[in-house]
């Protein structure tokens, strides 16, 4: 993996712990240039720091906030080859029935996962087409194709993040840029710790290699899909749960 990345400016989302610095971390051994966002400031300023890294104060419910974002990655790298759309709402909204999910919770989630996945990218998409080999990788979730059950608002999210990176492989491809979706299962990290037993038990179990997994097991796919041989893979949704679902 060391030197994939070379030459290459990266921004990865929700980049200041978890899977976010797993894959920063990963782009950095590939040589990448990184720029991290992340609304947690002094984790992500951490982060930065121990990568080498710039860090800039993202929260992706707030539009005025993307579009500072999107001003000073313009302004300061001035060019961008990859983009990992990583953040997103993903502890605190299971357990409900899809009859008992609160509005709000619903709208929250929709807001930061869909719609600010969406600005990101439109924020970022000039630099990317620009680049002449730009790539996009969005973080799904396998649960959107299993359909996990008691996690609807996360489920449909991650459902509309799927399809966002079907239409924009067709929209941005004509600039040479490509787009890909990866999704993970449940991936044991302090993310995670709130996972019921039973949950870890069905992936651990179920999967076509038995066992757990680390956001480390997902990182060598998506430093790959950021590179200039994934161009042919764009528009795909690849599961990376080490088999608990096929496509």
């Amino acid at each position: 993996m060391a030197g994939e990345l070379s030459g290459r400016t990266v921004v990865v989302t929700g980049a200041a712990r978890g899977v976010g610095r797993a894959i920063a971390e990963a782009c950095a051994a590939a040589g990448a240039r990184l720029v991290l966002a992340d609304i947690l400031e002094s984790q992500g300023r951490e982060t930065a720091a121990a990568l080498g890294a710039r860090f800039v104060t993202l929260d992706l419910a707030d539009p005025d906030s993307i579009d500072r974002f999107g001003a000073d990655v313009a302004a300061t790298e001035g060019v961008l080859h990859g983009l990992v759309n990583n953040a997103a709402i993903a502890t605190g909204i299971g357990g409900p029935t899809f009859d008992e999910i609160a509005l709000a919770t619903w709208d929250r989630v929709m807001q930061v996962n869909v719609r600010g996945t969406w600005l990101v990218t439109r924020a970022l998409a000039p630099m990317l087409m620009q680049s002449g080999s730009g790539r996009i990788v969005n973080l799904a979730s396998d649960t959107a194709l299993w359909g996990a059950p008691r996690l609807l608002a996360y489920v449909a999210s991650k459902g509309a993040v799927i399809s966002m990176t079907r239409s924009l492989a067709r929209e941005m491809g004509p600039a040479g840029v490509g787009v890909t979706a990866v999704a993970p299962g449940i991936l044991r990290n302090e993310a995670t710790d709130y996972v019921p037993p039973e949950r870890h038990a069905l992936y651990e179990n179920g999967r076509a290699v038995p066992g757990p997994q680390t956001p480390e097991d997902i990182t060598a796919t998506i430093v790959f899909l950021l590179t200039h041989g994934a161009l042919a893979l764009t528009g795909q949704v690849l599961p990376v749960g080490n088999g608990f679902v096929f496509t």
